[in-house]
């Protein structure tokens, strides 16, 4: 087994590294193996599995991940962290280092994902301690790029784990959750202490799984169709009629559209699922 990193092996090594958690990456670190070890399990990890993680940070979750059998392909922005993280790997988990590969980039720019070895390829799944200053962002950006990824399993905010699970019609549900729904099934996976985390964050976290499905059928590329539900929640006490009258050119324009969807233009946008708001872009594309 590997020997994963505890509270004072976290502070000691960012002490080494001359480093510290900052506010600029929304750097927490986990400090609890028992933590890292649920995670892995949520996710389902089995030996040989390819695995993305964004955020490693010191390496608490890599090293659970390694110690499963599984291949990681850590994208990390700090590059101080993502130089150090392979001798981390190496001397905390020898037999399992060489299935770890490292990629020094934003993850909100990352196109490509190289891979951790020929026998890895493409990675199934992405399992992180997500940033929760980009969580959504980063969780779009990977399941839109990335069309191998068939299961996410990260780690935010509460209050965002919420949003991204939240059904229509829920006080919670909202553009979050609205557009992951386009390409998964989404529930909350369990709820993290806070006194796991270094620094101690002031704010709950809480797991949520994320499982592909085939998109909605529809004639309208997902641009449009996200085009629509940001209008949709951009104002959202508004009526369907006049939130999307920007978009559609005028509030009539916006009624005919509404109408041709099977949709009623009083109607908000909290009451409506994924396949309204693509019914609803493809009536956008047939106006005059």
């Amino acid at each position: 087994m590997a020997d994963l990193l505890g509270p004072t092996d976290v502070r000691v090594l960012a002490e080494s590294l001359g480093t510290a958690p900052t506010k600029k990456w929304g750097q927490n670190f986990v400090v609890d193996a028992g933590t890292v070890r649920r995670i892995v399990r949520i996710a389902g990890v089995q030996p040989g599995d390819h695995v993305v993680e964004v955020g490693p940070g010191l390496g608490s979750l890599t090293l659970a991940l390694l110690e499963a059998g599984a291949w990681v392909t850590a994208v990390e922005i700090d590059p101080r962290l993502a130089a150090a993280l392979p001798e981390t790997a190496s001397r905390r988990a020898p037999d399992d280092a060489e299935r770890l590969a490292v990629i020094g980039e934003d993850a909100l720019k990352v196109a490509a994902l190289p891979g951790a070895g020929p026998e890895a390829g493409p990675p199934a799944a992405l399992v992180a301690n997500l940033p929760y200053n980009v969580s959504v962002p980063v969780i779009l950006h990977f399941l839109e790029t990335f069309p191998d990824l068939r299961r996410v399993l990260v780690m935010v905010q509460a209050e965002v784990a919420d949003r991204l699970a939240a059904p229509p019609g829920s006080r919670t549900y909202g553009i979050p959750s609205a557009k992951a729904a386009w390409y998964c099934d989404v529930r909350r996976a369990g709820d993290v202490g806070r006194a796991v985390f270094w620094p101690v964050p002031r704010v709950d976290s809480a797991l949520v799984l994320m499982e592909r499905r085939e998109v909605p059928v529809t004639s309208a590329p997902r641009e449009q169709v996200f085009q629509v539900i940001d209008a949709a929640f951009a104002q959202r006490r508004k009526a369907l009629r006049g939130a999307l009258a920007t978009l559609a050119g005028s509030s009539a324009r916006s009624e005919q559209a509404l109408v041709r969807a099977g949709v009623d233009p009083l109607t908000r946008g909290e009451q409506l699922g994924i396949e309204d708001f693509a019914r609803i872009a493809e009536a956008f594309a047939t106006l005059d």
